[in-house]
């Protein structure tokens, strides 16, 4: 894949800086280099600490600008007062692609959202893409790639779905669940805030990455609901995107807005926005996750229609009522077939 989309930098790139990064042990700043080596990623790592000469055994660099070879993405963990101006340095340097993993930002008030709103300003006036802030990273199983930038405990099992979280630590959870559910993942973003990357960019994305063979999203809100359901509409023609939206009721929309700063919308709308884009929507992880297994372990089916064999008549009976009462109906077998089937079934 060339490098078209401004995703590319993030989730292939082909050098990465980590600014903040730490020997202090159970530090973000640490983790996220363990994590990176662990899991063998690909491309070069470049340390950024001014206190430090070696982490991780990688020589460390003062800044971005200390560092010779160019940089494709800048993963950032350091104090949310100290981040615009490592965007200017970054610019400077010609990173696009920034993942912003600090918090600090609109989750925590009205400082905080003045803040984002000075960051998401710069990225637009430097073209460059953020995932983030306050989000876990991002991970790419692909083999030529093996990018695990995300502080969750658990190294990502190689899969079909691509990930989208707007909540950090049930990202991390969901990453460890996979594990234990026999289900990889090809490419997981956390993207926390949102002030540039959201679910419509990923979609965007991923409707042509062709080892993301289904979607699944954890939502609290819809940014722009147009938008999501054109890019939405035009993906699921060719794979399924599964997605849970939380806040439903109106105690859980408040609690939404206050998590990542964002306001939940009318739930009754957002029902509707998923079915017309043809978004497949859970209510629970667990349904989440059984569908997404259903589509990781067998093929799509071509339509509606379904044929049931039996070796007995009250599991078929029972059977023919889910399929009827879930909306699909009974395949008329040809009589061809019924032919060829009453060659070798008994009388």
């Amino acid at each position: 894949m060339s490098y078209m989309h401004g995703l590319d930098k993030i989730m292939r790139p082909r050098s990465i800086a980590v600014i903040g990064a730490s020997t202090k042990e159970h530090t973000i700043g640490s983790d996220i280099m363990k994590r990176l080596l662990e899991y063998g990623y690909t491309g070069n790592i470049y340390p950024i600490n001014p206190k430090d000469s070696e982490i991780h055994g990688l020589k460390a660099y003062p800044s971005v600008l200390d560092v010779a070879d160019d940089i494709d993405m800048a993963l950032i963990v350091i104090n949310a007062k100290y981040v615009l101006s490592v965007i200017d340095q970054c610019h400077r340097k010609g990173i696009k692609g920034v993942v912003v993993i600090s918090a600090g930002f609109k989750e925590t008030g009205s400082a905080g959202a003045e803040l984002e709103k000075q960051l998401a300003a710069k990225i637009h006036e430097y073209g460059m893409t953020l995932v983030g802030p306050n989000c876990l990273g991002v991970v790419n199983t692909d083999p030529a790639v093996r990018l695990d930038a995300c502080f969750a405990e658990s190294l990502p099992v190689r899969g079909d779905i691509g990930f989208v979280s707007q909540s950090g630590a049930l990202g991390g959870g969901i990453l460890n669940i996979l594990k234990d559910l026999n289900l990889g993942f090809a490419q997981f973003i956390s993207i926390g805030n949102q002030a540039d990357v959201n679910a419509d960019s990923a979609i965007e994305y991923w409707e042509n990455v062709d080892d993301v063979r289904q979607i699944l999203l954890y939502m609290e809100s819809i940014a722009d609901p147009k938008k999501f359901r054109k890019l939405a509409t035009s993906t699921t023609k060719k794979k399924p995107i599964l997605a849970l939206k939380a806040g439903r009721s109106a105690a859980g929309a408040s609690a939404a807005s206050s998590h990542t700063g964002s306001l939940a919308g009318a739930d009754k709308a957002a029902d509707a926005l998923l079915k017309q884009s043809g978004v497949i929507r859970e209510f629970t992880l667990q349904n989440l996750f059984n569908t997404a297994k259903v589509f990781s372990h067998c093929p799509i089916p071509k339509g509606d229609r379904v044929a049931i064999v039996t070796n007995s008549g009250g599991p078929g009976i029972m059977a023919t009522d889910t399929v009827v009462e879930c909306g699909m109906q009974m395949a008329e077998l040809s009589e061809a077939t019924k032919e060829k089937l009453r060659s070798f079934l008994p009388a």
